[in-house]
């Protein structure tokens, strides 16, 4: 038997102010649940038969290097610059969350979130048999002196990706966008990273248009799609391809494993029910395509790869969505985390989720009226 998501409803308002502040010391008691539906029952701190033991993990603490490479786009793209407004993290749930524009993106950037995101990024290559990309790029080698091939990575994150495609290509120039500055002091000299939000007005020149624009897991950090897809054919090269790397954020099944695990689909439904409150749904991935070719993007492709799904990834979405928007304590998201864990580990359930790699070709700067 084959479990389907429902089909993903639009994007709906804007999601409810959070109130940030320091970190929160973790909780002292533990409550323990038989089931998701207890997490409705009452406060936290209810008794209840022992069921799930919650792991508390370490290494949240603030001790990030503040320094990256960065570069000044003068008169061109708004760039942060190395602040402590920029710096100056906000804590929710034990958790670290990028402080420009803060509350805009709901997954943490501490270190532990770093980790993830660096182990992730050789889970895409070992689907890509390790591969970058997926779009067929024609980059210059190192003895073509034509014009300069530039590459932006949107939400670079730790900018594992960015660094390895300057590696691969020395004679690209590379750049890197993202809310938080976490990506390292050294870096390739053709690589550059800049604090800026993609949701805004894009504002570089003309002669500063990429040939290749690049997007991975981005679902829930956009609000208009439509918008986003516009504004990457505006600063493409007539030419250049788009790619979106992305994952459904919902679990599959070929058997009954699915209907097996309360706690998973309990977690799944909730956290797609959360995002499209909040305003950026999270479950989009299947969607990318028909938005390319909307868009008037060309030669649309999309490789699909099925795989078990990693429970790496729970610890990251929960706590901003499930607080912020379900009113959960910071406990009660412990216990969810735990059961959908839990869940992930146990060798009789297959949970399946689909990896997409979508890539698109420019023709050239849309109308007016698109």
């Amino acid at each position: 038997m084959s479990d389907s998501p429902a089909k993903p409803a639009a994007n709906s308002g804007s999601g409810s102010a959070a109130a940030f502040g320091k970190p929160p010391e973790s909780p002292t008691a533990s409550k323990d649940v038989t089931s998701p539906g207890d997490l409705q029952q009452g406060p936290a701190d209810e008794p209840d038969h022992p069921h799930l033991e919650i792991d508390h993990d370490e290494g949240t603490e603030d001790n990030y290097d503040a320094d990256s490479a960065y570069v000044s786009l003068d008169g061109s793209s708004r760039t942060g610059s190395i602040t402590s407004s920029i710096t100056n993290y906000i804590y929710e749930n034990g958790r670290r969350y990028h402080a420009y524009r803060s509350g805009q993106y709901v997954l943490p950037n501490d270190e532990d979130e770093q980790e993830r995101l660096d182990l992730q990024h050789h889970i895409w290559l070992l689907l890509l048999h390790g591969s970058l990309y997926t779009a067929p790029l024609n980059v210059p080698d190192e003895s073509d002196s034509g014009s300069e091939y530039r590459i932006l990575d949107l939400g670079c994150g730790t900018g594992i990706w960015a660094m390895d495609i300057a590696d691969q290509h020395p004679r690209a120039s590379v750049f890197g966008v993202d809310l938080s500055p976490i990506q390292p002091e050294w870096v390739p000299g053709n690589c550059r990273f800049h604090v800026d939000d993609y949701e805004d007005d894009w504002t570089y020149r003309p002669d500063e248009a990429f040939d290749y624009i690049h997007g991975r897991a981005l679902g829930g950090t956009v609000a208009d799609w439509g918008r986003f897809y516009r504004q990457v054919r505006t600063h493409l090269k007539p030419g250049g391809y788009c790619e979106m790397q992305e994952y459904d954020a919902w679990i599959f099944s070929d058997d009954d494993s699915f209907d097996r695990a309360p706690w998973t689909k309990e977690w799944v439904t909730k956290l797609d029910d959360a995002s499209k409150m909040f305003g950026k749904q999270i479950n989009v991935a299947n969607r990318h395509k028909q938005w390319m070719i909307d868009a008037g993007f060309e030669d649309v492709q999309e490789k699909v790869i099925r795989q078990l799904h990693m429970q790496m990834s729970v610890a990251s979405h929960t706590p901003a969505l499930f607080t912020r928007v379900h009113s959960y304590t910071e406990q009660q998201c412990q216990v969810l985390i735990e059961g959908v864990k839990r869940e992930f580990r146990n060798r009789d359930l297959r949970l399946i989720t689909i990896y997409r790699f979508i890539s698109g070709r420019s023709p050239g700067p849309p109308p007016p009226e698109l």
